[in-house]
């Protein structure tokens, strides 16, 4: 991967450069809205918010980097609230979350990121009651999306918290041990969102929203891909397990990535 200056965020994406792609348009309507209402607003103790999908009638997908504030703590499973298709104040539903985790290997630093945090930056939560609306099936997930595959992401944000905005169409740039980078916009709010491909017309999750960054000047996004590693993640949150530490890629002391120099900070 191509020499990376990212920004890792808790619960924010930092404002995306002019040469991403940004074609967002916010979904008004129930009609430019419809297939994409299983993508909800995950609002933090009332102070923040990340993107979420139904991927079940009870668990969303989000960043795991969501679950932590900003001295690097746990947030408790009671202060999430999350409102599926959340449009003018109006959610489709509201349900509050009973328990979340993070992929085991999500190892959450408070400057930089020492970990291969990005490629696990995915984490499930789960709701008290089921969501069982015609219009909120969940979303079924998807194999690792590659360059020649268009890309759409459905996302909240900093200037668009009460409606979800739609970038039809967005690009992989390069890819590296679970992790793309995209041309896809990324800004306030929008961490956690999900990166959907579509086939034979049904749009699959892919990868989910973690960091932007800039490559070579320009201003990208990074999402970690759900192939192979959501399972891990499903897995850990049936059995109870506790986050684990992994050795996973090494960095140098500058936060630097001995295979791919690439730079994570967080701001």
């Amino acid at each position: 991967m191509r020499h990376l200056l990212l920004a890792l965020c808790l619960a924010i994406l930092a404002q995306p450069a002019l040469a991403q792609d940004t074609d967002l348009r916010p979904m008004e309507t129930k009609e430019t809205s419809r297939g994409w209402e299983a993508v909800g607003r995950l609002d933090i103790d009332r102070s923040g918010f990340c993107t979420a999908a139904l991927i079940s009638e009870t668990t969303i997908l989000t960043a795991a980097h969501c679950l932590f504030d900003d001295q690097g703590a746990r947030i408790p499973p009671d202060r999430f609230t999350f409102l599926a298709g959340l449009r003018d104040g109006r959610a489709a539903a509201i349900r509050a979350v009973i328990r979340a985790t993070p992929h085991p290997d999500y190892v959450h630093h408070g400057t930089r990121a020492r970990n291969d945090a990005v490629s696990v930056d995915l984490a499930v939560l789960e709701l008290d009651r089921p969501i069982r609306l015609p219009s909120l099936a969940p979303y079924t997930v998807g194999g690792a999306p590659t360059r020649d595959v268009p890309l759409t992401v459905v996302s909240y944000a900093r200037d668009r918290a009460n409606v979800a905005s739609l970038q039809k169409t967005c690009h992989v740039l390069d890819a590296i041990s679970h992790v793309v980078m995209m041309t896809c916009a990324a800004d306030f709010g929008a961490s956690g969102a999900p990166v959907f491909a579509t086939a034979d017309g049904i749009a699959h999750i892919v990868a989910v929203l973690s960091a932007k960054g800039e490559a070579d000047g320009a201003a990208v996004s990074l999402a970690a891909t759900v192939a192979g590693t959501l399972d891990t993640v499903l897995t850990a949150h049936r059995d109870g397990q506790a986050p684990l530490v992994s050795p996973g890629p090494r960095f140098t002391s500058s936060g630097a990535r001995n295979d791919t120099g690439a730079k994570f900070v967080r701001p």
